[in-house]
């Protein structure tokens, strides 16, 4: 006779009410699932317990988006106005009135001295400073050779005898009565002076960014118990839909930072740059990884950087950074975008001015009074003739990128709020845009700026065979930054 063990099943009893091993759910303490007979609180919603984790925004704040059609974006910048040379040499012993400079062999730079110019020479070592005019002005030792005559000296011994760190600039010109105009460097009667402009040429590649997200179709059809909400409002319990919505931000992040951190390829080191570029996907046989020229790079290359900026010595660190802009295009409104501990250095910068106490300058200011705190955050400010807007960057604070590291090596920008007038070839027109901004691929057919296309055969898409949705993104842009001499980079 057949028997079946356990009888009746099996019984195991709890003789206290107390939540034990075997009748509770504790999904920390083994494989636990909703099959057991107490279902714990469950927070259905993911907790954000970093915030805000987009790091995108600064260009929209400082620039602005065109279009343009072809593998390149070349512009081009004046030159500064006045005649002025550095690296000036007193040649020719004591007593000599003999002024030498080189040209450095760039050929658009030419020899802009002519006779009875008015001309003042420095030396920026000593001071001192000599003011003559010009006899002649021809090729000599070092490429161009000046003969000019002190007002105040007898010669140029003054300014150093074979010192060759001299400053010379035109002021003016002086002239006899019934002469003729000003004639070329002494080259003969008919060669009247002519100053031709030139200008700097700068140029620019864009990139092509992509990303991608792919889920099968049986896990499209799945449901979870966490609750979807990211950044950009999507919700749900489909966990693709996360994964597809955070992939998208990523991207759009993406978008921001190559624009920023952007580096040009140059194949430096010794090794050949086709030979480094063969290894990466897609590139080789002539075709390179050439990359773009960000934010942080063209300023390094063409603006101003100024290094362990401090506090502590008041405000004297920042007035170097305003006569540096006074030299160049002295634009009155600026921004400045730091990360958290420079922002809190050129707020006790400008704590430092004042004490707080009654009568001091900050007494009364920012809606502060005797009977409350000190408001000692400052969000915009006012020195010699320049206005600062100052924010904290979130991309130079999030642990994810520049921030979270003892020495982040950039801790700032300065950008300026300047606009040039250019034709736009797209619209027709003269417009305004700003120094800074990102060029994207467009045309009547084809539009780069940001591509967003579903493929499979799953969520919609019936475009192949395969059991699955993709979502793919593109873009292909660049960025201009013109005037980086109005730039500053503040680095540790």
């Amino acid at each position: 006779m057949g028997q079946i063990n356990p009888v009746f099943g099996s019984i195991v009893p709890s003789q206290q009410q107390l939540a034990l091993q075997n009748n509770y759910l504790a999904f920390n303490a083994g494989a636990n699932d909703f099959a057991q007979q107490y279902l714990p609180e469950v927070y259905e919603a993911e907790v954000e317990r970093y915030g805000n984790r987009t790091l995108n925004g600064f260009l929209r704040m400082v620039g602005a988006e065109m279009p343009m059609t072809s593998d390149q974006v070349i512009w081009s910048e004046q030159n500064r106005l006045h005649v002025s040379y550095e690296n000036v040499a007193q040649t020719g012993g004591a007593g000599s009135a003999t002024l030498e400079f080189a040209l450095g062999g760039n050929p658009a730079v030419s020899n802009a001295i002519f006779p009875n110019d008015t001309i003042v020479v420095m030396n920026p070592t000593t001071g001192v400073t000599l003011k003559g005019v010009v006899r002649t002005s021809l090729p000599g030792g070092l490429g161009q050779q000046v003969i000019a005559y002190p007002f105040t000296a007898a010669n140029w011994d003054a300014l150093g005898v074979g010192a060759t760190n001299l400053k010379l600039f035109v002021y003016g010109s002086i002239f006899a009565k019934g002469t003729v105009g000003p004639v070329d460097n002494g080259l003969g009667a008919g060669s009247y002076k002519s100053i031709q402009p030139s200008f700097t040429q700068y140029s620019n590649n864009p990139i092509i960014i992509k990303d991608s997200f792919q889920i099968n179709g049986s896990d499209m059809a799945q449901i979870g118990w966490v609750e979807v909400a990211t950044e950009d409002g999507t919700s749900g319990y489909l966990w693709y839909l996360k994964s597809e919505s955070e992939t998208r931000l990523r991207f759009d992040d993406y978008l921001e930072m190559a624009m920023v951190e952007g580096e040009l390829s140059t194949g430096a080191g010794g090794v050949s740059f086709a030979a480094q570029q063969a290894n990466v996907q897609g590139f080789g046989g002539g075709i390179n990884a050439y990359g773009s020229q960000g934010l942080f790079s063209a300023i390094q290359a063409r603006g101003n950087v100024m290094s362990g900026f401090s506090a502590g010595t008041g405000i004297s660190d920042f007035d170097q950074v305003l006569k540096n802009l006074d030299t160049q295009g002295a634009i009155e409104e600026n921004m400045l975008f730091l990360n958290r501990g420079l922002d809190l250095d050129f707020d006790d910068m400008l704590g430092q001015i004042s004490g707080g106490a009654v009568g001091g300058t900050a007494y009364g200011l920012f809606e502060n009074s005797e009977d409350m705190a000190l408001n000692s955050g400052f969000s915009g400010f006012r020195r010699g003739s320049y206005d600062f807007c100052k924010t904290s960057w979130k991309y130079l604070n999030d642990a994810s990128t520049r921030g979270g590291v003892a020495v982040s090596g950039i801790e700032g920008v300065l950008i300026p709020a300047g606009t040039s007038t250019v034709y736009d070839q797209q619209l027709g027109t003269n417009i305004r845009r700003p120094f800074l901004h990102v060029r994207y691929r467009a045309s009547q057919t084809e539009d780069r700026r940001y591509k967003n296309w579903i493929t499979g055969s799953a969520g919609g898409a019936y475009t192949t065979n395969i059991d699955a949705m993709q979502v793919n993104w593109l873009s292909e842009r660049c960025l201009v930054t013109q005037a980086a001499n109005n730039f500053v980079l503040f680095q540790q």
